[in-house]
């Protein structure tokens, strides 16, 4: 049974990740090490967060960031207008709400009584994503105003404007200049070229510790747009294939924190662009999963459970607390189908538990 949870400043803030995945045309030469190039004929944007970041530092991630007040402010009514309106704004019928565990609060940041006539959050969470793709990697995801056009193709991202470094700062230190920079464009967030794709929410590690419940968007692109980190939060960047970012996993030159490896194992499924985003539009009446996991803490490692694992639990309990074993990691996973598992903490993973963890991405509908 799922136990809603109380509101309050210590519970999981809300956040917005954006899958950025672009059509490859480009050659890539081979390698000794492997001969023939991947197949797939997209690649995927990772960022690689500053060493300095409190939370996951190091870490190869999606392009993302929490949910502000800005980012569902009516003042964006006036942009939209006059062709785009409350409650979808052109996005089509309102995916179903699927059940899942645990249930959080709807509390937005800094709400007062008299927001409620605030953007909805299909269309804030949106927002929120193009406008941390441009923090972060200075990609403008923004169509010029005026109607949405007829076609459901892959789209492209705008050139970056003059003064990009400045536009930076100036939303970095307020979203709210966000929608400025969108106004001097004459330009909105693009919002129809984001699928619903998932959503993940922090598990329990420690005390006090960071936590977020994230909706994650698909994007899908003709070309990949030029990218420009930070160097903040941000301080490199690549355009891999699924398959070329597992291989750099297992090499261990990157980490993917557990959200971005199982997304990645997913987009694996699709050998182009074009399946990939017809996959996306397909799905988009069925609604979104989204996933908590639970860490069960081994004699040698860490482990994080899954919902459709065989001891993943539904209980509030795990809210706050993580489970534990005196059992290795190996032996837990050898007994069935049990998780993602980090030995020792998220630097390393071993291309032995990789392969094991084959198995365990079934539970989100991969079919096309």
């Amino acid at each position: 049974m799922s136990v809603p949870v109380r509101a309050g400043p210590s519970n999981w803030r809300r956040a917005a990740t954006l899958v950025l995945a672009a059509g490859w045309t480009r050659p890539v030469p081979a390698a000794p090490s492997r001969p023939q190039p991947p197949a797939e004929g997209f690649r995927v944007l990772l960022l690689q967060r500053s060493a300095s970041q409190g939370f996951l530092p190091g870490a190869h991630v999606f392009p993302g960031g929490v949910l502000e007040a800005a980012d569902s402010s009516t003042d964006w009514l006036r942009l939209f207008a006059p062709h785009h309106w409350p409650p979808r704004f052109g996005l089509g019928p309102a995916p179903p709400q699927r059940a899942a565990f645990p249930v959080l609060p709807n509390v937005r940041p800094g709400a007062v009584d008299e927001d409620a006539a605030a953007l909805p959050d299909d269309i804030a969470f949106r927002i929120c994503a193009i406008r941390e793709a441009f923090e972060e990697a200075g990609v403008l995801l923004l169509r010029p105003r005026g109607p949405r056009p007829p076609d459901q193709a892959p789209g492209c991202a705008l050139a970056p404007p003059p003064a990009l470094a400045d536009w930076r700062a100036r939303v970095r230190r307020d979203p709210r200049h966000f929608l400025s920079l969108c106004a001097e464009l004459d330009c909105t967030p693009d919002i129809w070229a984001l699928r619903d794709w998932s959503g993940w929410i922090t598990p329990f590690s420690r005390p006090g510790g960071r936590r977020f419940e994230t909706t994650f968007f698909l994007c899908c692109l003709n070309e990949p747009p030029p990218v420009f980190p930070d160097l903040m939060e941000v301080v490199d960047c690549q355009w891999s294939s699924p398959s070329e970012a597992i291989e750099s996993l297992i090499s261990k030159e990157v980490l993917l924190a557990p959200p971005q490896f199982y997304e990645i194992r997913r987009l694996g499924n699709f050998a182009s662009l074009s399946d990939l985003h017809k996959f996306s539009l397909d799905r988009e009446s069925e609604g979104t999963e989204r996933w908590m996991p639970i860490i069960l803490f081994t004699a040698d490692g860490t482990i994080h459970l899954l919902p459709g694992d065989e001891m993943y639990s539904e209980d509030s309990n795990f809210l706050e607390n993580c489970m534990s074993t005196g059992k290795k990691t190996e032996e837990i996973m050898s007994e069935g189908s049990l998780g993602i598992a980090f030995p020792g903490s998220l630097t390393v993973i071993e291309a032995k538990i990789l392969a094991i963890c084959d198995s365990t991405f079934s539970f989100i509908p991969i079919s096309r």
